[in-house]
């Protein structure tokens, strides 16, 4: 698994795990907002993304969490760590 690949060649879907109010103060370019605490409830809608998911917040705390968690539900995912380094993977032309 190359997480800057998967990034960078958008085969996956990167889904940033912060509160709504952290978000929209920014976030990283075609990311979608599940915070943590909804993963359990949302968890069909995330079986339904396109995989793998790269799962991004402030620092990598939050989306450890996600990862560790999703991967259970027998859901491909990884931890981007924090949403300004995923942003910045997408802008790499090498």
């Amino acid at each position: 698994m190359d997480l800057k690949k998967i990034i960078k060649e958008k085969t996956g879907t990167i889904v940033d795990v912060r509160t709504p109010m952290e978000f929209s103060g920014g976030n990283a370019e075609g990311s979608i907002n599940i915070p943590l605490q909804e993963l359990e409830i949302r968890k069909e809608e995330l079986k339904s993304l396109k995989q793998p998911l790269v799962l991004c917040c402030a620092s990598g705390g939050r989306s450890g969490q996600a990862t560790q968690y999703l991967t259970h539900q027998g859901i491909e995912c990884y931890n981007g760590g924090s949403w300004l380094d995923v942003n910045f993977y997408q802008t790499q032309t090498v």
